[in-house]
């Protein structure tokens, strides 16, 4: 297992060829999906075909880690940086049931310090659609600056950013 960082309550790691039965259950929630732009994988095997073709941590050095609770060890979604377009985003996604407990805002800040310490990013980038309130409030506590509406994949959306001003 490779620890990538830990907060007070979640560890992130890179995934790992068992988690496409998480994967498959993650994507299997309608509302989960619902302002993603994804759809759920067809059965279990497309999952774990997706996570061992996996390779942004070849590509780019970093990309969407596995979060999991420290307690537990469990599985609870994922969060990370993904180089798209020339550009770092920051993503993340979460069984329904860890919702509004703080692990998106908790993860994704500790991706957000981890992208400007350690691997020396100048910009970090958020997307979320319009009507996607929830993920709009984590960039916004993560300290992302709204910088434009847009379209995204057909839908109204907004994009945020931060830049690194140890690294400008």
């Amino acid at each position: 297992m490779k620890i990538i960082l830990e907060t007070k309550r979640l560890y992130l790691r890179e995934f790992e060829s068992l988690d496409g039965v998480h994967f498959f259950h993650l994507n299997n929630n309608p509302e989960v999906l619902k302002y993603t732009g994804d759809s759920a994988f067809k059965n279990i095997d497309e999952a774990n075909k997706f996570i061992n073709n996996y390779s942004d941590y070849k590509l780019n050095g970093y990309g969407r880690w596995a979060v999991c609770l420290k307690d537990t060890n469990e599985f609870i979604g994922w969060c990370g940086l993904k180089l798209d377009n020339y550009e770092v985003d920051l993503g993340f996604r979460f069984f329904q049931k860890y919702w509004g407990l703080g692990y998106a805002s908790e993860s994704a800040k500790a991706c957000v310090e981890y992208g400007f310490s350690k691997l020396k990013i100048k910009k970090i980038i958020g997307r979320a659609y319009i009507k996607n309130k929830a993920s709009i409030k984590v960039l916004q506590k993560c300290n992302l600056v709204f910088e434009k509406d847009f379209v995204y994949d057909g839908k109204p959306a907004v994009l945020y950013s931060i830049k690194n001003d140890k690294n400008s």
